[in-house]
């Protein structure tokens, strides 16, 4: 992937981790990517990472659940609930850990530190650019260490990874 198809950045003052990708998909398939379990667990998690189960109630209140399992065998469950939905151009949700029921967590739960906010709000942007989809994530974590911080830019930038390959069929 050449460097001028993908950018990453972080705001260390308000804890914004943002990426921005090119990907060869029209802005439909990639909504779908986003918005249909079938989809998800395709390429949901960071590298290594599977998903073995998600629920999506695709509505505004509506709740987006899943699990992650690391490569190690531990879940890692989550939550969202949908905030704004604009059809195949953005999705707006809060981010939270949670257990298998959907209960909230908090963040030590799963091993990050007490600064670490119970919730969090990510923004998924699907631009036009010709026949590839411009995606934009937004990903406001209001405090938390520096380390945790770059944790979760990485973490996006290994799930941004594998949707691409997802849907360019090159995974």
């Amino acid at each position: 992937m050449s460097a001028d198809r993908s950018n990453a950045a972080r705001n260390l003052s308000t804890g914004e981790v943002v990426h921005t990708r090119l990907i060869d998909a029209p802005r439909e398939r990639l909504f779908a990517a986003f918005t249909e379990p079938e989809e998800i667990v395709r390429w949901w998690g960071p590298k290594g990472f599977t998903t073995p189960a998600c629920k999506v109630d695709l509505r505004k209140g509506g709740v987006f659940h899943y699990c992650m399992r690391s490569p190690e065998g531990k879940d890692y469950w989550g939550k969202g609930i949908y905030r704004d939905i604009v059809w195949n151009e953005r999705i707006v949700y809060t981010d939270s850990f949670s257990d298998e029921k959907g209960g909230t967590l908090p963040p030590t739960a799963y091993g990050l530190s007490p600064d670490w906010p119970v919730e969090t709000k990510v923004t998924v942007e699907f631009g036009l650019l010709g026949t590839e989809t411009k995606l934009t994530i937004r990903h406001e974590i209001p405090s938390a260490p520096p380390s945790e911080i770059d944790m979760c830019r990485q973490g996006w930038a290994e799930m941004i990874d594998r949707l691409a390959g997802y849907l360019e069929g090159t995974d």
